[in-house]
């Protein structure tokens, strides 16, 4: 089959990249391009541990094809923070212990993001529907939603 070329913004930054017509957009960012941070879970949109934001919007990575985000803006988590200054929501999960594989994180915290960029004060049900797309298995789900809480409250604060 023929490449394509597929140019994009990734994480503030345009990007090319010639790959087969139905790749992933989670095959090409994890092994053309290299950002591991979106993982591979089930394979097919159940879990959500491949969770991107396109446009700002959750979207399962590993259900879409990569032609369709041409043109497009891709955020992975790679693209909210650094280790020296993660995003309050990253912060957020460190201080909650609200990773413990770390597994889902990825995904939780991008979904997370989406929620919070349109709703800066949601309430925790709010909080558990944004995230029920996402699926964790190590911790019983209190110490994230105690970490979306929290990090909204660092981040509404910071906005005074």
């Amino acid at each position: 089959m023929k490449a394509i070329t597929v140019s994009f913004t990734l994480n503030g930054k345009p990007t090319a990249l010639a790959v087969e017509p139905l790749t992933t957009l989670r095959t090409a960012l994890r092994e053309h391009l290299h950002f591991h941070a979106t993982k591979a879970g089930c394979g097919q949109g159940g879990c959500g541990s491949c969770t991107v934001l396109v446009n700002g919007e959750p979207t399962l990575s590993c259900l879409l094809p990569v032609a369709l985000v041409e043109g497009q803006d891709v955020t992975t988590l790679e693209g909210i923070g650094t280790p020296a200054h993660l995003h309050p929501l990253q912060q957020a999960f460190f201080d909650h212990f609200a990773a413990q594989c770390g597994y889902c994180s990825s995904g939780m915290i991008l979904a997370a993001k989406a929620l919070l960029d349109r709703n800066p004060q949601p309430t925790r049900a709010e909080i558990a529907e944004a995230l029920s797309g996402n699926l964790c298995r190590c911790t019983g789900y209190r110490p994230i939603l105690e970490a979306v809480e929290d990090a909204a409250q660092q981040m509404e604060g910071a906005k005074s």
